[in-house]
């Protein structure tokens, strides 16, 4: 009866271990060229002090707490081709198309909801030498809900919570050449759904407001036919300075492992208001030019180890539009331009 056994519990183990090989090893989103942020793009990357961001609920919901508007925002991501390895691209599960929707936020006082694509990534590859062929697709896509609370017993205090929903699908083939005919080596078309959560606050002090946010601190993603996993924890924290026409930002941010990649950030931001008259009345209409520059990086040794980010805005009556430009080391072709466009009454 062991010699029938033991063959058996081989095979059975041999099969699971077979299944469970996800070609995705990486589960990491809440990094820095993922921000969704025109502003916070071009200030250094991240964002968690700035509450005048539409974007805000993304890099930290306490800085919902005490707004009292009502804005719709999109935003729309547009870079370089990249020649990009299928196993670098197949590993990581945050690789976007280069040009992409991605983002819209809807937000009303204190709650805000929004839609993010989180992955979206569709390769091939024919390898001559081995002759297989590869191919694979995964989309990812996030809906959040936003809250940011505070009491009146503590009016500098403010905290919020993200809500996320997450969902998407892989299709993996990996295929080799006998003859005319490919063969199908292995095959994966598997749906996965989860959620995560974002826990954010801030203290304001005077002209200074101190932000911290922890990304994806609870969360999992349930594969249908594959284990689940979890999404990369990562923390950021910052300190803003100055109001009205210039303000002054630093941060850092960091994974919550072993091998924690801190990454270093800076921003300023100068602002130009002025009222002009109305061509239908009399009244006058405020509009506003921001210019914003920045740059992170892990060690800053080297131009080609920083990221340079530079950006405006313009916002006419209730109309707002930014846009942002996010160079690793002044590198115009591996440059990402991020644009947005929105209201707010």
């Amino acid at each position: 009866m062991k010699h029938i056994f033991l063959p058996l519990f081989t095979l059975i183990f041999a099969a699971l271990y077979a299944q469970s090989q996800l070609p995705i090893t990486s589960y990491d989103y809440a990094i820095p060229e993922n921000n969704v942020s025109a502003i916070a793009l071009s200030m250094g990357g991240i964002n968690v002090t700035d509450p005048t961001d539409p974007f805000a609920s993304y890099g930290n919901p306490a800085l919902l707490a005490n707004s009292q508007n009502t804005t719709l925002y999109l935003a729309y991501r547009i870079a370089d081709e990249k020649d990009i390895a299928f196993w670098d691209a197949v590993n990581v599960s945050n690789f976007l198309s280069e040009k992409q929707f991605k983002y819209f936020t809807l937000a009303a006082k204190q709650v805000a909801f929004s839609y993010q694509p989180m992955a979206a990534i569709n390769i091939s590859e024919y390898d001559a030498e081995t002759n297989k062929s590869m191919y694979y697709d995964y989309k990812l896509d996030k809906v959040q809900l936003s809250l940011g609370i505070t009491d009146k017993s503590w009016p500098d205090i403010a905290a919020g919570l993200n809500l996320k929903y997450l969902s998407g699908r892989l299709v993996y083939l990996v295929e080799h050449l006998e003859g005319s005919q490919f063969v199908r080596d292995q095959f994966i078309d598997d749906k996965v759904k989860g959620f995560s959560t974002d826990l954010g606050f801030t203290l304001k002090r005077g002209d200074t407001v101190f932000g911290l946010t922890a990304y994806d601190l609870i969360s999992r993603l349930w594969w249908e036919n594959y284990p689940a996993k979890s999404v990369q924890r990562r923390i950021a924290a910052g300190v803003q300075y100055g109001s009205g026409t210039s303000k002054t930002s630093f941060g850092i941010q960091s994974k919550l492992s072993s091998k924690p990649e801190t990454s270093y950030h800076l921003g300023y931001c100068y602002n130009v208001n002025w009222d002009s008259s109305s061509l239908s009345s009399d009244e006058s209409v405020s509009q506003g030019l921001d210019i914003r520059v920045g740059a992170y990086s892990q060690d800053f040794y080297g131009a080609d180890n920083i990221n340079f980010t530079l950006g405006s805005g313009y916002y006419y009556r209730m109309f707002r539009f930014d846009f942002s430009l996010n160079s690793k080391g002044l590198k115009l072709a591996d440059s990402e331009f991020l644009f947005s466009l929105g209201l707010g009454f």
